[in-house]
């Protein structure tokens, strides 16, 4: 079974259904001893598949469009962050102590682009903000105490890991018992009903929806923004006092609202949104907006025939559920930046963040899901995607073969765009979902973190 046909079958798609996806396979993108390039492709081809039997659904006739999976524009689209230009400067990457780091047994590594993740991991290892300072440090430490040290004190940093390691630790196993997407029927919510979309201009699967977005970084971003591109109404809300990088929210905000919204003072704005919502998705960790009541039962019942979606980096149970979590975090904890190691043995990364943008495909795939079953068997739904869990497939993908692709030439330029925005001109990565009839390009640009009303259109 190809990896897209086991994707589509683990989120309970039609078998039949993989007929309609065609590929374009250019062999050497994404280039890697992991096969990203064949993941990749699969993670965006179910997206697309579960696009157009939305569509179908909503259409006279019920007839599936077809889709078309491009490895070009999906190699591009999973580098987005890599492509965009504001006014011709490019996005700001890792900071400076986000990297690798020499320990006294290994490697460990650190992430700190956010000022609060950064105070911590400093205020953790007892060095100012000097890259040379926190090496000494590092280097006398033992990799699995810094990692101790450093997530006790609410920061972030991960111990180098092989393959054969992680398998060993619990949440391994734990994450081991998850299907890569799962999905769960909360309640007996009646089935949805569909209004069929506007003839004119392109096939939207999901306009007329509305979708509370609260979540952060690349991987829920990626989600939304695939939903938007697809015609919902997509808001994303986020606490006034944790603003989101500037560049990162540009790169992911495309065909989004962003606006502010402090849950405590603002409760009865979230309530009145919730009310008018399809879909809530969120990509805190597991527990943390529990007690705000925005569990997905505690939503559901609310809000009944609602779709939750929810992201974590390590899974929903286990050890290290409640941990804090990036991509290139699990790469390093799973094995894979083992896998990818260079010549001399130092650690490697993927060739693009692929957990990131392969779960915030399989996520939006999911509540695409979700809905089609909502109109036939209804009920509110759960759908849930973990970042370690996306890379045990990645890495069982390999089978017993690891020897990698050779590098392309291939140029991005078909697939990348500019617009003028309120933000200036940008460049930036187009969608790789393709569906017969679907957009091309979402509807808006992005603009400024926080600057729209909390309000649906």
């Amino acid at each position: 079974m190809t990896p897209l046909a086991s994707f589509w079958s683990g989120l309970g798609g039609q078998p039949a259904l993989v007929s309609r996806v065609s590929a374009v396979e250019r062999p050497g993108v994404l280039s890697s001893r992991l096969p990203v390039r064949e993941f990749a492709g699969a993670c965006v081809g179910v997206c697309a598949l579960a696009a157009a039997e939305l569509a179908g659904r909503r259409t006279v006739g019920g007839e599936v469009p077809a889709v078309r999976v491009d490895d070009g524009a999906v190699a591009t689209a999973f580098v987005s962050e890599r492509h965009l230009r504001t006014d011709g400067r490019a996005g700001e990457s890792f900071a400076p102590l986000s990297r690798f780091w020499r320990t006294a047994d290994g490697w460990v590594r650190t992430h700190a682009n956010y000022p609060h993740h950064r105070a911590r991991l400093l205020a953790a290892l007892g060095t100012p903000e000097d890259p040379d300072a926190v090496a000494a440090a590092l280097a006398g430490r033992s990799a699995r105490e810094v990692e101790e040290t450093v997530t006790a004190a609410g920061g972030l940093a991960v111990a180098l890991r092989t393959p054969e390691e992680w398998a060993a630790h619990e949440q391994a196993a734990a994450v081991a018992r998850l299907p890569l997407v799962e999905r769960v029927r909360l309640d007996s919510a009646p089935a949805r009903e569909f209004a069929a979309p506007d003839g004119a201009g392109p096939l939207l699967p999901a306009s007329g929806l509305r979708v509370l977005d609260l979540t952060r970084v690349i991987a829920g971003p990626v989600a939304t923004r695939t939903l938007a591109l697809l015609g919902a109404d997509v808001l994303r809300l986020d606490p006034p006092r944790l603003p989101e990088l500037p560049d990162q929210h540009t790169d992911t905000g495309f065909g989004k609202r962003s606006a502010r919204l402090d849950l405590a003072p603002d409760r009865e704005r979230f309530e009145e949104l919730l009310a008018g919502a399809d879909v809530v998705v969120t990509g805190y960790r597991p527990g943390v907006l529990d007690r705000f009541g925005l569990g997905a039962e505690a939503l559901a019942e609310r809000r009944p025939g609602l779709v939750v979606a929810q992201l974590s980096a390590w899974g929903a149970t286990g050890p290290w559920a409640g941990r804090r979590g990036f991509d290139s975090l699990v790469q390093v904890a799973t094995g894979i930046a083992h896998v990818e190691r260079g010549p001399e043995g130092r650690p490697g990364a993927l060739p693009a963040q692929a957990l990131d943008h392969g779960t915030g495909y399989l996520l939006a795939a999911g509540v695409l899901r979700a809905l089609s079953d909502q109109a036939e068997a209804g009920g509110s739904r759960l759908v849930r995607a973990a970042l370690a869990r996306t890379a045990a497939e990645l890495s069982a993908g390999a089978g017993d073969r690891v020897t990698g692709e050779s590098g392309t030439d291939l140029s991005p330029a078909p697939w990348l765009a500019e617009r003028d925005s309120t933000l200036g001109r940008l460049r930036y990565a187009l969608p790789p979902v393709d569906v017969e009839g679907g957009p091309r390009d979402w509807a808006r640009a992005p603009g400024a973190w926080g600057a729209d009303t909390a309000r649906w259109l």
